[in-house]
């Protein structure tokens, strides 16, 4: 009973991890699926972390490690802010502070068809969702929510964009709300984006 207490998924959320520490083991986890975010990878039954940082836990069963860095690793189901590099026949090319440029398809978008295809002019900035994020491969992007609703995605005009960590970002994005962004709010209105790829509009 006390092995299996020690290799409880909640032992480790909220704790610093290193490189190869194994934070799940899987075996003792019969009947759960659960989904895993940047910084972890699976060998067999044990899930290990691939760098330092936070393990995180989101409900109802999301993990994945939080770490401060400048530049983004994509994970699916991220959200991000992205800027229109080129356009091609298919999809545009959009810088995502990666390692790699990320592609949305043109019929990433609510209702896309070939007959309304989204025109963006090269510099446009997009709030966008990572849909795809496998290794040695470019990032699938979209427009849309899981349910295929555009919801706020999409161009974002006028404001200001700045870039920032990822960590910071995470924490702009963090429950209960970032206390800077409470006291901005009493004093002014302001409409804000943040990507986890460490961009912020305004």
């Amino acid at each position: 009973m006390e092995n299996k207490q020690s290799s409880s998924p909640a032992s480790f959320v909220d704790s610093t991890v290193v490189p190869g520490d194994v934070v799940l083991d899987l075996s003792s986890m019969t009947n759960q699926t659960i989904k895993l975010g940047g910084g972890l990878r699976q060998d067999c039954d044990a899930i290990s972390a691939m760098k330092a940082g936070t393990l995180r836990f989101s409900k109802p069963n999301k993990y994945w490690i939080e770490s401060s860095q400048k530049r983004y690793v994509p994970c699916v189901e991220d959200t991000i802010l992205g800027i229109v590099v080129d356009s091609k026949a298919d999809n545009f090319l959009i810088d995502i502070k990666g390692p790699a440029m990320g592609f949305l398809p043109v019929l990433a978008f609510e209702g896309g068809t070939r007959r309304n295809i989204p025109k963006f002019e090269v510099g446009t900035l997009l709030y966008l969702r990572v849909v795809k994020a496998n290794f040695g491969m470019n990032p699938e992007l979209s427009c849309t929510d899981a349910s295929g609703k555009a919801a706020e995605f999409g161009p974002l005009k006028d404001g200001y964009m700045f870039e920032t960590s990822t960590g910071l970002s995470r924490k702009l994005l963090s429950s209960p709300a970032c206390p800077v962004l409470e006291a901005l709010g009493k004093k002014l209105s302001f409409e804000i984006a943040v990507g986890l790829n460490g961009r912020v509009w305004v």
